[in-house]
């Protein structure tokens, strides 16, 4: 687990040191630790971390103005419609 977060550090330009403990301090923060015999292994995490997904995004495009969103998805339109032949 900690290797596929320490990946997506790496991809944005961390360094493979500060993204290997970035990764273990999210791990961490995933699951509580406490993995050894006789911690009471087993809890329910709830994985806070990745309820965020959904919630994060959009604010950069809903700050801009709604003449600025509209021109942009007339655009978008625009050009899939001369792809599409």
């Amino acid at each position: 687990k900690a290797d596929h977060i320490a990946e997506g550090y790496e991809k944005r330009g961390v360094s493979e040191k500060e993204a290997e403990r970035r990764a273990w301090a999210t791990v961490n923060k995933d699951d509580g630790g406490g993995k050894k015999s006789g911690s009471g292994r087993g809890k329910a995490t709830g994985h806070p971390a990745a309820h965020k997904g959904g919630r994060k995004g959009g604010a950069a495009s809903a700050s801009r103005p709604k003449a600025d969103r509209s021109a942009a998805a007339k655009k978008g339109w625009e050009t899939r419609r001369k792809k599409a032949g």
